[in-house]
């Protein structure tokens, strides 16, 4: 059985504008992302192993709006934080986080205004203490 629950994925980027699917052309300020998912289906934390496969290899056709970021040559996909929980928390955990974020970005399947956000500075221990927030055990991998 796949463990689940919801993860947050930490990019960095020079600031660029890139075709995001169904959202257009969004321009993305330079500095870091916060990207806010959830592992709650069937796969499990196999889609957060898809979301790193597919940033290193760069082999597949984007189909959701973080792919885009994953596949594209200036977004560095610098760490990833993933909190076991069989509850759905991804919105809460998007709510925690404020500030700029890219409207639409990531929650087509929800009332949530953003799954996406900017921050000028490495994010890591805001990301570590929203999980905490939760009361969620978080697992950290460093990618780049």
């Amino acid at each position: 059985m796949n463990e689940r629950g919801i993860y947050c994925l930490v990019f960095r980027n020079p600031g660029i504008t890139l075709g995001i699917g169904s959202l257009g052309d969004v321009e993305f300020s330079p500095g870091w992302h916060i990207y806010v998912g959830s592992a709650l289906g069937q796969a499990g934390f196999s889609r957060v192993r898809r979301h790193i496969s597919l940033f290193v290899e760069k082999n597949k056709k984007p189909r959701w709006h973080v792919d885009y970021l994953l596949t594209s040559s200036y977004f560095e996909l610098e760490s990833v934080f993933c909190g076991k929980t069989a509850e759905r928390l991804e919105c809460t955990l998007s709510g925690l986080f404020g500030g700029e974020n890219v409207p639409g970005f990531g929650c087509s399947d929800c009332r949530c205004r953003s799954h996406l956000f900017h921050r000028d500075g490495n994010p890591e221990d805001e990301v570590r203490s929203a999980f905490e927030a939760l009361n969620l055990p978080v697992h950290m991998k460093k990618i780049k």
